[in-house]
This record gives structure tokens, sequence and C-alpha cells, in this order.
């Protein structure tokens, strides 16, 4: 099992540049395999819970890997920025493509096959890694796995999200409150432990690096925006249009035609201006996106939500593409696994976020239209009043188009953040 570092290792320990992040992405596809079958089959739902803890641990094991190995593998600033746009456009395909194939397998076989759909892809990758990837001819890097530095991360991030969410929906009370100050706490006594270490799990050096710190600060922003709405606009297509979730995946890949035209047309761009001003032209074309899906009513047609998630699915990937790729060049290759781990990181930590924010205002919209009078149960959620047909059911749908209305505004406000934040902290800096 691979560990992070907590100290120096002796020199000469190094593995060569790629052979520590294969091992990783290696060791991480078979978790992620064993963890997909042990899904599959749970029999209850502590069983399912406790493996997709692990596929989150096989998970934070392969994405740091790819990034760390196209760190390594191209040197050459234009043959990285080349990898990772295929990398970003590859990634944003696959997300668009998993809802299309998990509503086919729901609607024509059982729920765990969205688990086993998996295997073929990690056993292809085990197969094909060792003969593809640079080969580990050194030793691995010592030191002992910083079991403080992950516990005081989990009790920073963990209060911070709740009480984040329960402000939101809520209002002001004691409690969240007292939980969103002990989480800062917590995180400043992380950040100073950091400080302190040799060989520390965050590298506050790098991040103070604009080129990096920025870069991984937008990309944060965009999860938010990116996973926070992803969840309003799937439900509005089921649950308030009535499609089926094959359909509903079907219409969803249409936002991936933009991206695969806009990334590349980003990478482009970034290699005659300032990548800054293209990608604050991403995060700004995002804002427009969003910003006509706050239009969205019950009688307004289909093509139209869909071009407004194309405008902002295209600025987002295309924003992106430019930060991973200027975190990626910032980070020396001897820290490009440390790089990724944290960026990937950030990217977690935005959409988790993004889920806490844009959920609770969401869900605060939602219950301030819903009449009083309506069952508690359709008060509380839109699948709620799935179980009340006529007046109750019709009102809970205009209040969750309401609801997402309130999500894209703030999804368009995270991305006019990110746009004067590039302006602000990567006008001017290279890789």
């Amino acid at each position: 099992m691979w560990r992070r570092p907590c100290r120096r290792p002796a020199r000469g320990g190094r593995d060569p540049p790629g052979a520590a992040p294969r091992k990783l992405l290696l060791g991480g596809a078979a978790l992620f395999g064993l963890a997909s079958a042990a899904a599959a089959y749970a029999h209850s739902p502590g069983t399912l819970i406790a493996a997709r803890a692990l596929l989150g641990v096989a998970g934070a094991c392969l994405m740091p890997s790819t990034l760390a190995l196209i760190r390594t593998l191209f040197r050459d600033e234009a043959q990285r920025a080349k990898a990772v746009t295929l990398w970003t456009t590859v990634m944003a395909s696959g997300i668009s493509l998993g809802p299309v194939v998990s509503g086919a397998l729901v609607e024509h076989f059982w729920w765990g096959s969205v688990f086993l759909v998996n295997l073929p892809a990690m056993a292809l990758l085990l197969i094909l890694g060792p003969v593809l990837l640079p080969e580990s001819t050194g030793a691995a890097a010592g030191g002992r796995f910083c079991w403080t530095s992950a516990l005081l991360s989990l009790a920073a991030l963990l209060p911070l999200i709740h009480g984040i969410k329960e402000l939101a929906k809520d209002g002001w009370r004691p409690l969240p409150a007292l939980a969103v100050t002990a989480g800062l706490l917590i995180a400043l006594v992380f950040l100073r432990r950091q400080s302190r270490l040799a060989e520390p799990m965050v590298d506050l050096a790098l991040l103070r690096k604009r080129a990096y710190g920025g870069s991984v600060l937008v990309n944060l922003l965009a999860m938010v925006a990116t996973v926070g709405f992803a969840v309003f606009l799937t439900q509005y297509l089921q649950s308030v249009l009535g499609q089926s979730p094959l359909e509903a995946a079907l219409w969803s890949l249409a936002p991936s035609v933009g991206v695969m035209i806009a990334a590349p047309v980003a990478a482009v761009l970034a290699g005659r201006v300032d990548r800054a001003y293209v990608m604050t032209g991403g995060f700004l074309l995002s804002a427009v996106g969003f910003a006509a899906l706050t239009l969205i009513d019950a009688d307004i047609p289909l093509w139209v939500v869909l071009v407004g998630a194309t405008v902002y699915a295209s600025g987002l990937v295309s924003a992106m593409t430019l930060a991973n790729e200027s975190a990626l060049g910032a980070a020396p290759p001897e820290r490009a696994g440390a790089a990724a781990a944290v960026m990937e990181s950030g990217t977690e930590l935005g959409g988790a976020l993004g889920m806490a924010v844009l959920g609770s205002i969401g869900a605060a919209v939602y219950t301030a239209e819903m009449p009083a009078s309506a069952p508690a149960a359709a008060r509380e959620t839109l699948g709620g009043a799935m179980g009340f047909p006529g007046e109750v059911l019709d009102a809970a749908r205009a209040a969750f188009t309401s609801a997402l209305n309130g999500a894209a505004y703030g999804a368009a406000g995270a991305m006019l953040l990110a746009a004067a934040l590039c302006a602000a902290l990567l006008r001017g800096r290279r890789a």
C-alpha cells in the first residue's frame, strides 16, 4: 500500500519519475475493482456503505496518479498542455457517459450492475499499465503515514460542511455556527502542523506560488458549481419533466459536444495570449450559462435548458483544463505526486462544498415556495411530493424549479468569483 511520507527520505532513495505514481495507480485500480465487486453484491446498507468508502479511497489513488504521471512524463510545456487537455476532455466525457450507461443498466438489469461495469476498465488498466507506464527501478521513498494530519483534516472538514448546510437551510442557529467555527479552528491547527513537517501532506510552499495556489483555488470553485448544480439538473429532467433515467441521461450528453470543442480551443488560445485571460473568459462564459438557467420556468422549452447547460459546461471545462495544466507546470517533477494529490483534494472539497452550499440554497428556496398546507413529506423534498399527485405535486414541481433557479444564481456567483481570482492571481504567471 502506498504511503505518503511525513519526513524527507534519504538521498538516493527516491523512485525514478513516474514510478511511485504507477504503483499507486495500479494499486488503486486493484482496490477499485475489488470494492466495485463488493458493492455490487452487498446485501446490507452497512456493507454497501463500507464498499463505497473503499471506492472513495481507491478513486483518491487513481486520479492524482494520472495527473502526476502526466507531469513526470511530459516535461515539455506544449506537450504537457496537450496531454492535460486530452485528460480533461476524456474525464468530462466519462462524467457525461456515466449516467447514460448507469441509466441503461438500471432500466434493464439490477442495481448492482452499475458497479460491475467498473471491472473491465480496471482489468484493462492492470493489464496495460505495467506495459505502457514507466517501470520502477529504485527503492521506494521511506517514511510513515501521517495519521495526525489525516485525522485533523477530517475533523476540520466534517463540522465545517455540516455547519454550512444547516446554516444555509435553517438560517442562523448557535450549533451550526459553532460547528463552522470549530471546523475553521481545526483547519488552522492542520495548516500549522503542515508548516512544521519536512514532508507535509499539503505543501504550503507550493500553495504560496500563485500559479499553483491560484489554480487550485479556482478549480475548487469550478467544482462547487459543477457538482452542486448537477444534482438539480438531473432531478429537473426526471422529476419535473418526467423523463426516465436513461432518457434524462441521454439528454445530459448534449453539453459534452460543446465541451469537446471548447477545451482544445481554449488550449490553443492559451498558447497565444495570457492563459489567465482565457481562464477568465471561460469562467465568465460559464457564468452566462448559469445565468440563463435562472430563467427556467414551467413553460420554457427543453432546448433552452440544454443550451444553457452546454454554455456553462464549455466554459467550466475550458478553464479547468488550463487550471490543471498551470498547477502541474508550477510543481517540480519530484513533487508531482503531492501537487496532483492536493489538486484532487481541492476538487473533492469543492464538490462537497458545492453539494452543501448550493444544495442548501435550493432546499431553502424549495421549502419557502411550498404552501404551508402541503404535507410535511412534500414540503421536505420533491421526492416526498411524488406520493401526492395533483395540486401538491404541481406545487412541488414549481417550487423545485425555483430552487433550481436559486442554485443557478449561486453557481453563477461562484463563477464570477473564479473569473476575478484568475485575473488577480494568475495574470502574467507562467508555469
